[in-house]
């Protein structure tokens, strides 16, 4: 029995998202302005591509690009997309928060794990800032989030991948490593091969750059979709 693979594409607009369901992905990250590693979406946002798209759809919450340690207006701000994106039908939410040091901020972190209920939590490539990685994986298992998405610390998943395997070994069932940053239809399977890893997350910038119409990022999710499951998807 072929191994289970699980398949996250990171957009920023509906329509993309739509896109890229069609073109196999197993979950959708929405998020505003990528360019800077991805911000919360508007509302409206959320409750379009929930009417939409059927596949699980991860909120990004984060209230502005730049360093992970946030004011209390911007956690409170936190709190309350938390709070309107269970509204809204979200399945899941990416979020992070670092210390000064820096270090995962364990208690602000699982703060806001607790408000997201029910939910799904990944804590996003804040880890790739953190002074140590092995350390920052057991510090963010300790907030309760069920998967960390990573680059190993490097600029990509592929030059990452010694790392990003290191923490797969360690994370055993504690919680899910999601290699991402530069995953693209020809690495992919040198980053699975090389990582041990069961779910990637990619959104294709690294080979459509930014804005690419809806026609070809459906096509590229198809042709990833298919390298990774051996083009049997």
């Amino acid at each position: 029995m072929k191994k289970r693979f699980v398949l996250e594409i990171s957009v920023e607009s509906v329509a993309v998202a739509v896109a890229a369901e069609r073109g196999g992905a197993d979950r959708i990250e929405l998020c505003a302005d990528a360019a800077v590693g991805g911000v919360t979406p508007s509302f409206e946002m959320m409750r379009e591509a929930r009417a939409r798209v059927k596949i699980p759809i991860f909120s990004m919450i984060r209230p502005r690009g730049g360093h992970f340690v946030y004011s209390k207006e911007e956690l409170a701000a936190m709190r309350q997309s938390i709070d309107e994106a269970r509204k809204l039908g979200m399945d899941g939410l990416v979020l992070g928060i670092l210390t000064a040091e820096p270090r995962v901020d364990v208690a602000r972190t699982r703060e806001l794990i607790e408000r997201c209920h029910e939910l799904p939590v990944t804590f996003h490539r804040a880890i790739d800032e953190a002074a140590d990685l092995p350390s920052a994986l057991e510090e963010i298992i300790a907030t309760g989030a069920q998967r960390v998405l990573t680059s190993g610390g490097k600029p990509s998943a592929l030059e990452g991948a010694d790392a990003l395997a290191e923490l797969v070994a360690k994370a055993g069932e504690r919680i899910v490593i999601l290699p991402g940053a530069g995953i693209h239809p020809d690495n992919v399977c040198e980053v699975a091969e090389r990582t041990g890893a069961r779910e990637f997350h990619s959104g294709l910038s690294s080979v459509l750059g930014r804005g690419a119409d809806a026609g070809k990022f459906e096509a590229e999710v198809r042709r990833l979709k298919q390298n990774l499951l051996g083009g049997t998807a």
